[in-house]
């Protein structure tokens, strides 16, 4: 393998397909790809997720992230009766909000949660959580994000998704704040098409972009790229907007690394196609691309990115940048030999864990957050 393909399959996290992993996945694996995403229909049980996580890792050939989206409330794909059900972020903000409670004040409330999320995690071999979201709440018809959100507020967004996020990591599980430069105030999926905002540079620095700046000063491990286009920066969605992802780097001053949102999603893929569009996104700026369905869409986007390094547009330089963010993410990542299946359910859904997050939901919220706006990605 050349240079170029190995530091172009690093730069590519993807989805399989079932619970445990096909002979074409495993070898999609040992190419070196640097990252696997679990999603409804990789989980059954603990031990299940946790043998998953230890076969996928031990047939890469250097380490490997296993990921999740995990927020709390709808969108989260580990579930009771096996983990703890935890309650959305709109209800930790509101809990900010009222000043507490069980004797802890709202930040200490989300970085709890996060240190139990993380525990949760680990033991089942999960590296990375595609959370918190900081998207400001400013848009009630919002399709996709509503109560994911913490706040209206974005100064109570940015305190509370840094306290979550740092619970994550102090539990050994990186943090990956999303979806930048935000998704709150749209009115349209970009699971389903590609959504603009039109706001101008002063609103989006007092309102979507300050819980990034926080994110970055608070040196959290990664970021989430929203496909939406921000009328104030470029023509091009974030996920692949140069000027975009020039503002997270230079004005923002964010130093972890960046991760696109799922290419397959319509915004990306009906416009661009995602081969095309995973060697735009590095080009941009992106470090990791998110390609989570299909097998053969995998390949060709490993070498869609690998061909572009070598023959331009997207230069070497950018490319070995991109790789090397994704290897420093990579540190979290726990060998195969840490995960032990036969013990992963007893950390997960603990008296403790139901006990503290029943305390923290209102009486019939976590029935109306059942319905997963994200699934479609699923």
């Amino acid at each position: 393998m050349d240079p170029f393909e190995r530091d172009a399959a690093r730069c590519v996290f993807v989805g399989i397909s079932g619970l445990s992993p096909t002979a074409d996945e495993l070898k999609l694996v040992r190419r070196g790809v640097g990252g696997v995403i679990l999603f409804s229909r990789n989980v059954l049980e603990p031990a299940q997720v946790a043998e998953l996580s230890r076969e996928l890792k031990a047939a890469a050939p250097g380490p490997l992230l296993i990921s999740i989206d995990q927020e709390g409330g709808r969108v989260q794909r580990l579930r009771p009766p096996f983990w703890t059900a935890w309650p959305s972020m709109r209800r930790i903000g509101r809990i900010d909000e009222q000043g507490g409670v069980l004797g802890l004040n709202g930040t200490a409330v989300a970085e709890k949660v996060g240190r139990l999320i993380a525990r949760e995690l680990s033991v089942c071999g999960f590296d990375l959580d595609y959370a918190p979201v900081v998207d400001v709440d400013t848009n009630p018809l919002n399709p996709v994000i509503a109560d994911r959100s913490f706040s209206r507020d974005p100064r109570r967004v940015a305190r509370l998704a840094v306290a979550f996020a740092q619970g994550l990591e102090k539990g050994g599980v990186a943090s990956c704040v999303k979806h930048f430069p935000g998704h709150g105030d749209t009115s349209q999926d970009s699971h389903q098409t590609l959504p603009r905002l039109a706001h101008d540079r002063q609103r989006l620095w007092e309102v979507e972009l300050l819980p990034f700046v926080a994110a970055a000063r608070a040196g959290l491990a990664s970021v989430m790229t929203a496909h939406v286009r921000f009328e104030a920066f470029d023509r091009l969605p974030a996920t692949l907007s140069p000027q975009s992802l020039e503002l997270l780097r230079k004005d923002v001053e964010f130093k972890g690394c960046c991760i696109s949102d799922d290419l397959e999603m319509k915004a990306i893929s009906d416009i661009w196609g995602v081969p095309d569009a995973a060697e735009l996104a590095i080009a941009a700026g992106c470090d990791a691309v998110l390609v989570c369905h299909s097998l053969a869409t995998q390949h060709d986007s490993i070498d869609a990115i690998a061909r572009g390094a070598r023959a331009g547009p997207l230069s070497r330089e950018r490319l070995v940048e991109a790789a090397q963010r994704v290897l420093t993410l990579q540190k979290f990542a726990r060998p195969a030999s840490s995960i032990d299946p036969m013990a992963a359910g007893a950390s997960c859904a603990t008296e403790e864990h139901r006990h503290f997050a029943a305390q923290l939901s209102e009486s019939g919220e976590m029935a109306a957050d059942q319905r997963d706006p994200t699934e479609q990605r699923a």
